[in-house]
């Protein structure tokens, strides 16, 4: 994993956000963004007992932070904001509430087999008005992950996962998989605060430029 994943220099990531950024968008666009898991459904638990929804939590929130920071936020929310159990219909049904312009639910992977490794991003099987730009924007963010953050890519994926099944007919909507608990270089990566980081700000800069091109 250390030959794949880069520690990667907080300065360049922001002088891109800032550059993406200074091109405002004509229109504001709203965006939701799906913690995974949360309360007594932990998710994935990695060998050093690091849990996915902590994780996941720590991402969400640290694009919330970069977001805020900005001269020009997004309009960015949460389906939970602290440790959680929200069901996988409220998740969507909020998602909907808020005509949102985009859905991204945040999950880490696991396998039986420790050596599996990268990014995995789903997208519904179920055809719908947003089937291609949901699909264009997760190959635009599994993308990102690799030349931004050096992540392997698993391929984009179409699947029948509840959050993006329910989302589909109402927006742009994909589940992405940040790497495996079972792989102990991908946990020891996504694990370190640095890292989270990283990822955070992959996510908004991928973010942008979609919306963006779909001005």
């Amino acid at each position: 994993m250390k030959k794949v994943l880069k520690n990667v220099s907080f300065v360049i990531l922001l002088l891109k956000m800032c550059f993406i950024f200074g091109q405002e968008l004509a229109t504001q666009k709203r965006v939701v963004i799906d913690v995974g898991h949360g309360g007594k459904d932990s998710g994935a638990i990695g060998v050093n007992g690091i849990l996915e929804k902590d994780v996941v939590m720590d991402i969400a929130n640290e694009i919330l932070k970069r977001n805020n920071n900005l001269n020009k936020p997004l309009d960015i929310y949460l389906t939970r904001y602290n440790d959680t159990l929200i069901s996988l219909s409220d998740r969507t049904k909020l998602a909907k509430a808020l005509k949102a312009d985009l859905f991204i639910s945040l999950h880490c992977n696991y396998s039986d087999n420790p050596k599996a490794r990268g990014i995995e991003i789903y997208v519904s099987n179920d055809e719908s008005n947003h089937s291609n730009n949901s699909t264009w924007f997760a190959f635009q963010l599994q993308a990102g992950f690799n030349k931004k953050l050096g992540f392997e890519s698993r391929g984009v994926k179409f699947a029948n996962f509840q959050v993006i099944r329910e989302s589909c007919n109402f927006f742009p909507a994909i589940l992405v998989e940040l790497g495996f608990f079972s792989n102990k270089d991908e946990l020891k990566y996504i694990s370190e605060p640095l890292n989270k980081q990283s990822i955070a700000s992959a996510i908004l800069i991928e973010v942008i430029n979609y919306l963006k091109d779909e001005l």
